[in-house]
């Protein structure tokens, strides 16, 4: 199993500061193979069409899930067999019971903690088979960095390996990315994003926060830049910033279809922080003024009544660190209380506050609610 592809940003941000072309080499050298070896092996997590998915082999439940965590997943199993859950699920755990549904099931559910998304109806029972939209968004941000880097600090080409990779090579990359990213991944019609489900050949129609990311890569033209804020701010926009998706695509939850932590009404701190950096990319300031400050203020506001807690994650349509779902909420109950806070949401502060200008840093220091700053959610434009 992997994680998201974040690594070339980091090498970015790092070099910034340190200048320091012989360190920005061996760290090219380390995000280059990365880049080659687990995301470009055609038939693992690149597919025929050339998009990425998310893809972690293997047979069986993931180690770290808590106990009842796939509880409604094996109960219609279990009815079947006329066997307890919990018995049939031993039983299946040790290799007693072959299931191949279930052995497709696992290798969806392992794919999705590997997206960093664990977990949510988008990608429940399906990881595996889509070329999600930030995967790609974030590899196209790969090649993008590796063609500015080389060109900047090694005069457009570098060996590494014995191999000579130029700027001119992974701009050509990009630019094929961007062009399948588009063919496949863009409706026109509903000037979105989407998943795309290559063993069905469709995009699905699940709205997500991710559908910013593009943004957040340099990706998107102006033209679907400003199509994405039309039609996506007013479906995800909360009281506390960006919902994870809307609660249409989320569906009805029930006792056998329970919460997932990244779904509605919940929203997360990396999420929020691509969606800003992706506004102000493409000179969406006002926008990106409201969801900082409303993020800021959830922050702040829960911090200032309950004690300086720093959650995990947030309901942003109730603006409360009170989160009910899978896993609760770390940093809020007394087994896990970080006096640190938590690391993304403390960072999500500290880049949220270089982003807003002083006077809306007064208003938040006044804890003036967001609703009385901004136009109401339908209003957005």
């Amino acid at each position: 199993r992997t994680q998201p592809p974040f690594y070339s940003s980091l090498i970015s941000e790092v070099f910034e500061k340190t200048r320091d072309t012989v360190w920005l080499a061996s760290q090219l050298e380390t995000a280059i193979k990365e880049y080659e070896t687990v995301w470009m092996v055609r038939g693992k997590r690149m597919t025929e069409n050339g998009l990425n998915r998310y893809l972690a082999e293997g047979i069986g439940k993931p180690p770290e899930a808590e106990a009842g965590h796939f509880t409604a997943v094996f109960a219609p199993f279990a009815k079947a067999a006329d066997m307890d859950i919990s018995a049939y699920e031993m039983a299946y755990s040790e290799g007693k019971i072959e299931n191949e549904l279930l052995n497709e099931y696992f290798i969806h559910d392992r794919s999705v903690r590997e997206s960093g998304h664990d977990t949510s109806y988008r990608l429940e029972g399906i990881c595996a088979h889509l070329n999600v939209v930030e995967l790609n968004a974030f590899l196209y941000k790969y090649e993008t960095d590796f063609a500015r880097l080389i060109l900047e600090n090694f005069k457009g080409s570098i060996e590494i390996n014995g191999k000579n990779y130029t700027a001119i090579y992974w701009k050509e990359q990009a630019s094929a990315r961007k062009k399948k990213v588009n063919a496949l991944l863009w409706n026109e019609e509903r000037g979105l994003y989407f998943d795309y489900n290559f063993r069905k050949k469709q995009q699905t129609n699940f709205i997500s926060a991710t559908v910013f990311t593009p943004l957040w890569a340099n990706l998107c033209s102006q033209e679907q830049a400003e199509k994405i804020v039309r039609n996506a701010i007013p479906l995800l926009k909360e009281k506390g910033g960006i919902a994870s998706c809307n609660r249409e695509s989320r569906g009805e939850i029930s006792a056998t279809r329970p919460q997932k932590q990244w779904d509605y009404p919940n929203g997360w701190a990396p999420h929020q922080m691509m969606i800003w950096k992706g506004l102000k990319n493409y000179g969406f300031e006002n926008e990106m003024y409201e969801l900082v400050y409303r993020w800021l203020y959830m922050i702040t506001k829960n911090a200032v009544d309950y004690n300086g807690t720093i959650p995990e994650k947030y309901d942003v349509v109730s603006a409360t660190h009170k989160v009910f779902a899978e896993y609760g909420n770390v940093g809020t109950e007394f087994q896990y209380i970080t006096k640190e806070g938590f690391g993304w949401m403390n960072a999500s502060f500290q880049y949220g506050l270089s982003l807003l200008d002083p006077v809306l840093v007064d208003n938040l220091n006044a804890l003036v609610p967001p609703d009385e700053l901004f136009m109401t959610k339908n209003e957005f434009g």
